[in-house]
C-alpha cells in the first residue's frame, strides 16, 4: 500500500463505486443514525413530500465518503470534513465516490471530495483535509 504523502497534486485517490442504493441500505442507516424521517424509507411519505419517491440521507452519502481514506487508516486521520450537498441520492442510483488532491502543507494534505450519480450528476461535493502521522 503507498501512503498518500507520495501523490502529487492533481492526482487522485482510486474511484470507488458504490452498489446501487437500496431500500435495505437507507433502513439500516436510519437505525443506526436515529433520523427516521419517512421520506428516506417510506414511498408514500416521500411522495407526499413532493419527491419522486425515497432518498438516501445525505448524511448516509457523506459518510461513504470516509471510504475512500479508509485504506489509509494506519497513515492518518480525516482532521476535517466540509461537505455541500448538490443534488438527492434516490433509490438504484450507483454512486461514485472521488478525491483529488489539491494541496500539501507538511504533513496535511486538502483533498477536493465528490460523489456522481450515474448520469454524472454532482450529488455532493466538498473538502477533506487528512493529517498523516
Amino acid at each position: 500500500m503507498s501512503t498518500l504523502l507520495q501523490l502529487q497534486v492533481g492526482e487522485s485517490l482510486k474511484e470507488i463505486q458504490l452498489d446501487p442504493v437500496s431500500r435495505i441500505d437507507l433502513i439500516k442507516y436510519a437505525g443506526a443514525s436515529g433520523d427516521f424521517n419517512p421520506i428516506h424509507t417510506i414511498d408514500e411519505e416521500a411522495k407526499k413530500a413532493g419527491l419522486p419517491g425515497i432518498i438516501a440521507h445525505g448524511m448516509w452519502t457523506m459518510g461513504n465518503l470516509a471510504k475512500l481514506f479508509t485504506p489509509y487508516f494506519e497513515d492518518g486521520f480525516i482532521q476535517d470534513y466540509s461537505i455541500r450537498f448538490k443534488g438527492m441520492v434516490f433509490l438504484n442510483d450507483v454512486i461514485t465516490l472521488k478525491a483529488t488532491l489539491k494541496e500539501v502543507v507538511d504533513n496535511k494534505l486538502r483533498f477536493q471530495v465528490q460523489a456522481v450519480n450515474q448520469n454524472g450528476n454532482e450529488v455532493l461535493k466538498g473538502e477533506v483535509l487528512f493529517n498523516q502521522f
